[in-house]
């Protein structure tokens, strides 16, 4: 922690306080943001519970990931879509897009096309 002084003394130092650090052996950490996520790869990740209070420390290689915001369709929804607004496979995938994912609103919407 501090160049040239003792790891163990450091150890005693920090217990007096009432400091207690704990190395977590993480393989990746992973911070959810609203429209990204901050990656850390190979990180070193050391958890201190500082008189109750329990905080973490984390250094490694660092990347940001943009969210993707175009929902996952699967072939079983745009099925479902297809059967109840009596449409084709274009159309319903289109629609589910259009709706954000939401299988109700694709079907209430290619309903009112017709």
């Amino acid at each position: 922690m501090f160049p040239g002084m003792n790891p163990r003394k450091m150890q005693q130092m920090m217990k007096q306080l009432g400091i207690q650090q704990v190395d977590i052996p993480a393989k990746e950490v992973i911070i959810k943001m609203e429209d990204k996520e901050i990656v850390i790869s190979n990180p070193s990740v050391a958890k201190v519970n500082m008189m109750g209070q329990e905080t973490f420390q984390i250094s490694g290689e660092v990347e940001e990931r943009e969210l993707s915001t175009t929902p996952d369709i699967s072939q079983e929804d745009v099925k479902t879509v297809m059967e109840q607004a009596h449409v084709s496979e274009q159309e319903a995938r289109k629609a589910i897009e259009d709706a954000n994912g939401d299988l109700a609103e694709a079907i209430i919407t290619l309903q009112k096309s017709e």
